[in-house]
């Protein structure tokens, strides 16, 4: 029953706005034509900042600059008990949601979804966002040059994040 309800809700919704735009007295065909028009127009507004994106998280991601990372830390991670190999996944947290979700999957195929690394990573993974890809994204798109405190409140809100997710997750667990 639940499979042909969820079936039936976008077309219904499509047929909604249809009979709305007809009692309205809408020419609906060119509101969409309109509609797909400026819809191409933000697409090619926004692609130059997605892609610049997506080559700084390759650049990132095909280097050894991570590793380097977590080795040169570890010492300090063991001191605080996170483990050393949930730190590439929270440092890809806020550049790619993806690349993150990917390292994430390989945690928990790893290690299990119920040891402390799959706990603490799926907990960061619910708690942080995207940061440096929302500013891009969205503050590109509209022309916002100088972000200011945007960053910084925003890697300062993941740096909290990754820091209260070891937290609760070493009391609670």
């Amino acid at each position: 029953m639940l499979e042909i309800i969820s079936g039936l809700v976008i077309p219904l919704i499509v047929l909604a706005v249809i009979v709305y735009g007809i009692k309205k007295k809408v020419d609906i065909y060119d509101v969409f034509i309109e509609g797909a028009k400026e819809s191409f127009e933000l697409v090619l507004t926004i692609f130059p900042y997605i892609l610049g994106m997506m080559f700084a998280i390759n650049l990132f991601l095909n280097t050894n600059i991570l590793f380097n990372i977590t080795t040169f830390l570890k010492p300090f991670f063991d001191y605080i008990n996170m483990p050393v190999e949930v730190l590439p996944m929270a440092l890809m947290r806020p550049i790619s949601g993806n690349s993150s979700l990917a390292l994430l999957n390989n945690l928990l195929s790893t290690y299990g979804p119920d040891s402390l690394i799959g706990r603490i990573g799926s907990v960061i993974q619910g708690s942080n966002d995207t940061t440096l890809y929302v500013l891009t994204l969205y503050f590109g798109s509209v022309g916002v040059k100088k972000i200011r405190y945007a960053l910084w409140a925003g890697l300062l809100s993941d740096l909290c994040g990754i820091i209260i997710s070891v937290i609760v997750v070493n009391l609670l667990f």
